[in-house]
């Protein structure tokens, strides 16, 4: 029979990690590689029997969980974050995948996303599949900043046993969020060379509205997807006005 490490990336994430961890029931091990939190993050996770490892460094999102599932000690691992839930229907699958043979070493995981406490069924959210369970001799992560993804050359199944995404309870969040995604975007976007203008983030911004709220319906969504629209759009607008700056020598 196959076992399963859960493994998870984690930073002042007390306010979420209880419920991530408490979902985690077909884990046979939870490695959790903490980045420097200061508040109870590390306690809670001892205080449920994870294997904490921990580090104030910081080299990006895809370093970051290369080197978690590096800490696991099983080759099949269960990558979640901690503003995620596995579902009874997941948790029966994964307990189930664990007793059956399989012929592909990675899986896409269908996941479902909450936005202001409210299920986003639209807004082009409603097609995400998120490639979370793989075996490490055949796929793992780049070394992206942000938006990190799993490499895999070898074929990849399909779990439609739903992963729940609380990622935005508050417009806070978003906002903090918002600001450190744009910067590592940026940032990212100069070290490959890209170039950018004022006009060209304005655009961007735009056209993330248009496709969210009009072409992905997300005026289906009621006024949370309106606001989502509109903060993702802002990401965009950031993201690209954030690269000028640096290409203009404007952040000194």
């Amino acid at each position: 029979m196959k076992k399963i490490s859960a493994v998870l990336i984690t930073k002042n994430e007390e306010h979420n990690i209880e419920r991530c961890l408490n979902s985690l029931k077909f884990a046979d091990e939870i490695v959790v590689y903490d980045t420097g939190s200061t508040d109870r993050t590390v306690e809670i996770c001892e205080k449920n029997n994870c294997v904490v490892f921990k580090t104030d460094k910081w080299d990006g999102f895809g370093i970051a969980k290369r080197t978690a599932v590096s800490f696991a000690s099983n080759d099949w691992v269960f990558v979640i974050d901690a503003d995620e839930e596995v579902s009874e229907a997941l948790n029966y699958y994964l307990e189930s995948f664990k007793k059956n043979e399989n012929t592909l070493y990675a899986y896409r995981i269908k996941r479902t996303s909450y936005y202001l406490n409210k299920r986003i069924k639209y807004s082009g959210w409603q097609r995400d599949y998120t490639l979370r369970l793989f075996n490490r001799k055949h796929a793992n992560f780049n070394e992206k900043i942000v938006h990190e993804s799993v490499v895999c050359t070898t074929p990849i199944g399909h779990v439609k046993a739903l992963l729940l995404h609380y990622p935005y309870p508050h417009l806070q969040i978003h906002i903090n969020k918002t600001m450190l995604y744009a910067k590592l975007g940026g940032q990212q976007a100069f070290d490959k060379g890209k170039k950018s203008g004022v006009c060209y983030a304005i655009l961007n911004g735009i056209s993330k509205f248009l496709k969210m709220y009009i072409f992905n319906l997300g005026f289906l969504d009621g006024k949370e997807g309106l606001i989502l629209a509109i903060n993702s759009a802002f990401s965009n607008y950031l993201k690209y006005v954030y690269l000028w700056e640096k290409r203009e020598g404007k952040n000194g």
